[in-house]
C-alpha cells in the first residue's frame, strides 16, 4: 500500500466540499483559487512551488476530477538564488475552468484559503477561521442587459470535528488491514507531480504556457475496492466497497457487484450480471449474463454457471439467455452445475459435483445428478437431525428452530416470524435485531 501525504484530503472541510460540488450544489464549476502565504517557514533546499502548493492542486485536481491540459508559473527569487520565494501558477482545464494558486513565504500575515465559484453557490475554504467552510448563494440576474450581482447571506456548513492528521492516519491503517487504496495513492501523488513539473519549467523558463505531457487526463476515480493489478475491471463496471477482486479475474462492463464481496483467482463476471453484498465467488467460476445472486451467497471453486439450456457455437442465442437467481444466503459447492433458469432458494445447500436442473427450495441439501433434495440445512450450514415430537429440528450451532410445515417448505420458527421472539432472546444470550442479521 502506498499512500502520498497530501493531508487537506482528509480534512472535514475539504470532503464536505467535495460532496457539494458531486452533489451539483455548487452548479457548475466556472474558476477555483488559493492562496497559501505566511511568513516563514523559508526553506533553502526547496522552493515554495514545491513546498506549499502540493496540497493545494491535490485538493485542485479532486474537486475538477480532471487534469489540466496547460500550466504557466511566474515568481520571484529575493533571498537564496534560484529559490523562489513566491510563485502564482494558473492551470486551464479542457472543461473550460480555469485555476490559479498563490503561494508565498515572504506574506506579512498567514492566509489559507481556497475559492471555489460555481454558477448557483460559491464556497470559501478558509483554515484559519473558526467556521472553516461557507458558502455563498451569489448570483448576477441581467438587467437590461447589464449584469448585476446580487448578493446573499452567507452560510456556515456544518462539519464533523475530525483532525485532519488523525483521519490521515486512520486511512493508512484502514488501506493495509482492507487492501484497498487510499484516496492519495501513488496514481494521485503522480498527477500531482506532473502538474508541478510543469510548473517548474514555465517558472524556471520565460513563464511561457506547459503542457502537461499526455494531455488532459481524468483523475482516476477514488476507488473504495481491492483489484489486483494482473485482473481486468472494465470501465462501467459498479464494485461496492470494500469489494476484493484477486489474480487474472475479469469484470467486464455492466456488471454489478456489491459491497464486501469476494472474487477468487480466474473469476469471469459478464456484463449484466447482479451480485449483491458479501457473496463470496471461489477461484475459476465463469458467471454469465442472466444470473442475479444475491447476498451472502457462496460459490464454490469450479461451480459451473449456465445461461442457454441447448448451447451451440454455429447458433447465436444471446436473445435466449435465461435469468438463474441465487437467493441469499445459498451455498455452491466445488464443482457442482447449475443448469440455467432455475431458482436456489434462500439458504439452500447444492453438494459439491450435484447437477441442479429443476428449482431448489429453501434451506435444502441437494445431492447427486441430477440432484434431489437429501435433506434440510440450517441458516448456518449444518445438516438437520429428525424432527422431534413436536416437529421441530435445532441447529447444534445457534439454536434457532426450523419446521417443516408442508411438503418441501421449511420455516425458521426464530427468524422468519416477527411475532415469535426468540428463545435466544429470550435467555439473553443475543438481541432478536443480531440474530436477523446472521
Amino acid at each position: 500500500i502506498l499512500m502520498v501525504g497530501h493531508i487537506l484530503r482528509y480534512h472535514p472541510a475539504v470532503v464536505r466540499l467535495q460532496q457539494l460540488v458531486k452533489e451539483g450544489v455548487l452548479g457548475k464549476i466556472h474558476y477555483v483559487y488559493s492562496n497559501r502565504l505566511s511568513m516563514g517557514k523559508i526553506r533553502t533546499e526547496e522552493n515554495v512551488l514545491w513546498s506549499f502548493a502540493p496540497h493545494d492542486i491535490s485538493v485542485i485536481l479532486a474537486l475538477l476530477g480532471e487534469q489540466p491540459s496547460i500550466v504557466s508559473c511566474q515568481g520571484g527569487a529575493y533571498l537564496s538564488p534560484s529559490v523562489f520565494d513566491i510563485t502564482t501558477s494558473e492551470l486551464v482545464f479542457a472543461s473550460g475552468v480555469r485555476a490559479h494558486i498563490f503561494v508565498s513565504w515572504l506574506n506579512p500575515f498567514k492566509e489559507q484559503r481556497l475559492v471555489v465559484g460555481g454558477s448557483e453557490n460559491m464556497a470559501v475554504f478558509d483554515d484559519t477561521v473558526e467556521h472553516k467552510l461557507v458558502l455563498y448563494p451569489h448570483r448576477v440576474d441581467w438587467k437590461g442587459g447589464i449584469p448585476t450581482a446580487v448578493k446573499a447571506e452567507a452560510k456556515n456548513i456544518d462539519l464533523e470535528s475530525h483532525e485532519p492528521l488523525r483521519m490521515e492516519c486512520a486511512a493508512f491503517l484502514k488501506s493495509i488491514e482492507s487492501r484497498v487504496p487510499p484516496l492519495t495513492d501513488g496514481r494521485e501523488g503522480l498527477n500531482v507531480l506532473r502538474v508541478l513539473d510543469a510548473c517548474q519549467r514555465s517558472l524556471t523558463g520565460d513563464g511561457s504556457s506547459m503542457q502537461i505531457e499526455g494531455g488532459t487526463m481524468m483523475v482516476a476515480e477514488e476507488k473504495t475496492y481491492f483489484a489486483h493489478k494482473t485482473a481486468c475491471v472494465d470501465d462501467g463496471a459498479e464494485i461496492g466497497v470494500g469489494t476484493k477482486i484477486w489474480h487474472f479475474s475479469h469484470v467486464m462492463k455492466g456488471a454489478r457487484i456489491g459491497e464486501r464481496c469476494s472474487l477468487g483467482q480466474n473469476v469471469n463476471v459478464d456484463g449484466g450480471v447482479i451480485i449483491g453484498n458479501n457473496v463470496k465467488i471461489q477461484n475459476n467460476v465463469s458467471i454469465y449474463t442472466g444470473a442475479v445472486i444475491e447476498d451472502d451467497v457462496f460459490l464454490g471453486p469450479s461451480c459451473v454457471l449456465t445461461n442457454v439450456t441447448n448451447p451451440r457455437s454455429q447458433v447465436i442465442r444471446r436473445e435466449l439467455y435465461e435469468k438463474t437467481v441465487f437467493e441469499k444466503g445459498c451455498s455452491i459447492g466445488a464443482n457442482a452445475t447449475i443448469v440455467c433458469g432455475v431458482t436456489i432458494g434462500r439458504y439452500a445447500f447444492v453438494a459439491a459435483g450435484a447437477v441442479v436442473t429443476k428449482d431448489v427450495p429453501d434451506y435444502a441439501l441437494m445431492i447427486g445428478n441430477p440432484a434431489r433434495q437429501k435433506a434440510w440445512m440450517s441458516r448456518h450450514g449444518h445438516k438437520l437431525g429428525k424432527a422431534d415430537a413436536k416437529g421441530m429440528m435445532k441447529c447444534p450451532e445457534s439454536g434457532l428452530r426450523y419446521k417443516e410445515e408442508s411438503a418441501g417448505v421449511l420455516r425458521c420458527l426464530d427468524l422468519d416470524e416477527d411475532a415469535a421472539l426468540p428463545a435466544q432472546m429470550a435467555r439473553g444470550t443475543k438481541s432478536y435485531d443480531e440474530f436477523k442479521k446472521m
